[in-house]
C-alpha cells in the first residue's frame, strides 16, 4: 500500500482486509504455506557460448524481421550494477548512431539495460525490413568489436563526465507518486529489498576507477570476454524466408549453441538463485 497516509493508517487498512478475508466465521480462505509459493527464476546462460534461436515469424505477411541479442551479465550487485549502467550510458547513443543512422538497418534500433528478477543484462534490438536477422546479429557483434577500442581509449575527462551524468540521473527526485511506488514495488517484486539503492550506488560511483570499468568490460561484455553469456533470438519474416532456410542449413560457428527446441533448452539449463529469501522461505542456488 502506497499513498499519502501515515504508516499506522496503512497497517490498519491491511489488518482490516486480512481480518475480512481470513478471520470471518464463514471464511474459506487461509494463507498459503511457504512450500506453495511459486518462485520464478531466470535461466542461467553458459559463459563463452553464444546461443542462437532462429524461427520464422507467425505472420509471414508481416515484412518486419527482428533480432534480440541478450547479454546476461550478473545477478544484482551494487558495484556490478553501476559498471553495467555506465557502459549502457556510454554505448547506447553510439549503437543507435551506427546501427540505425549510419547503416540504416531498421527503424527500431536500440541498446538498453534490463533486469529480470534481479538478473542484469544488456539487450540490443533491431527490427528491419531490409536485412535478415542473421545479418543484423552479425552487425551487432561488429559494433561491439569496434566499440572495444573506444572503451579502452576512453579519456579520464570523458570517464568522469559520464560518471557524473549517471550520478545526476540517479539523484533526480521522483516526479510523482507513481514513480516512487514503482521503485519500491520493483525492489519487493524482485526480492532485492535494497531501498537505499540510490545512495549506495552513488557512493560507489564516486569511488569507481576507470581501470575497474575497463576490466569489467573486458571480462563480461566484449565479444570474446571469458564471462560473456549471450543468446540471440532471430525472427525471420516472409521477406527473408530464403535467408531463413540458408541460416538453419549452415554449420554452427565455433562456441555457438543452436537452439531447436526452446522448451528443451529451458529445461536443460541451471537457474539463477531466487532473491526472495526470508523467514519461512528457502533460497536455493
Amino acid at each position: 500500500m502506497f499513498k499519502n497516509i501515515e504508516p499506522g493508517e496503512a497497517e490498519s487498512i491491511v489488518q482490516e482486509i486480512e481480518d475480512t478475508i481470513f478471520n470471518t466465521p464463514n471464511s474459506v480462505f487461509k494463507p498459503m504455506s511457504p512450500s506453495q509459493y511459486l518462485v520464478k527464476r531466470v535461466i542461467m546462460l553458459e559463459k563463452e557460448i553464444k546461443c542462437c534461436y532462429q524461427i520464422e515469424g507467425l505472420n509471414q505477411k508481416n515484412e518486419n524481421s527482428s533480432v534480440v541479442q541478450y547479454i546476461q551479465v550478473h545477478q544484482d550487485d551494487a558495484l556490478s550494477n553501476i559498471k553495467l549502467e555506465l557502459f549502457s550510458l556510454i554505448s547506447s547513443q553510439p549503437a543507435f548512431n551506427q546501427l540505425r543512422t549510419v547503416e540504416q538497418l531498421g527503424y527500431i534500433t536500440y541498446l538498453s539495460l534490463r533486469s529480470d528478477r534481479g538478473v542484469w543484462a544488456l539487450e540490443v534490438v533491431i527490427q528491419s525490413t531490409v536485412k535478415d536477422p542473421s545479418y543484423l546479429d552479425s552487425r551487432i557483434d561488429e559494433f561491439f568489436k569496434t566499440f572495444e577500442s573506444k572503451i579502452h581509449e576512453l579519456s579520464d575527462k570523458d570517464f568522469k563526465r559520464n560518471v557524473k551524468s549517471l550520478i545526476d540521473s540517479k539523484l533526480e527526485k521522483f516526479k510523482n507518486l507513481w514513480e516512487e511506488s514503482g521503485f519500491y514495488w520493483g525492489e519487493i517484486e524482485a526480492g532485492t529489498l535494497k531501498f537505499d539503492r540510490v545512495e549506495s550506488e552513488v557512493a560507489l560511483l564516486r569511488e569507481l576507477k576507470k581501470e575497474e570499468f575497463i576490466e569489467y568490460f573486458d571480462e563480461y561484455i566484449k565479444v570474446d570476454a571469458p564471462q560473456r553469456r549471450t543468446v540471440s533470438v532471430q525472427v525471420f519474416s516472409g521477406n527473408h524466408s530464403a535467408e531463413f532456410k540458408k541460416a538453419i542449413a549452415e554449420a554452427d560457428p565455433p562456441k555457438t549453441c543452436r537452439i531447436t527446441d526452446i522448451f528443451g533448452f529451458k529445461r536443460s539449463r541451471p537457474l539463477h538463485r531466487s532473491l526472495k529469501g526470508g523467514p519461512g522461505l528457502i533460497t536455493m542456488d
